[in-house]
């Protein structure tokens, strides 16, 4: 036989991988990253920053964002909420939850496809 079965290990062996090093990161500058996107680090960051208009500075693209679909859609309502960090939409038919403003427009495209009427020219 080649291959003969090995013998059971005994209790007291230990035969782990040895346990690399952590990578090396840098301290942070204060309790919050300074630039990073996560939500609970921007959350931190916009409660030292002053309000502009009711709205914390840290998300103000994302009001600029907001404000733009809502003057592509008048008929609804469309916001950026902080507390979540999501966009939403007040439709007829309820609220819409989107995280970007792409999903968004997806959401209120079947709003929106069923009131704007396509002119298509008639040959004669």
């Amino acid at each position: 036989m080649r291959h003969p079965i090995p013998r059971p290990r005994r209790s007291d062996d230990d035969r782990r991988a040895p346990r690399l090093p952590l990578p090396r990161r840098r301290p942070l500058i204060g309790p919050v990253c300074p630039a990073c996107e996560h939500p609970s680090c921007r959350t931190r960051r916009a409660q030292r920053l002053p309000r502009l208009g009711g709205h914390r500075t840290e998300f103000a693209p994302e009001h600029a964002r907001a404000a733009a679909v809502q003057a592509r859609h008048p008929d609804l309502i469309v916001y950026y909420g902080e507390a979540t960090q999501s966009f939403w939409a007040i439709t007829p038919t309820g609220l819409l939850e989107a995280p970007d403003t792409d999903a968004l427009l997806l959401a209120l495209w079947r709003y929106t496809a069923s009131t704007e009427r396509v002119r298509v020219p008639v040959l004669t």
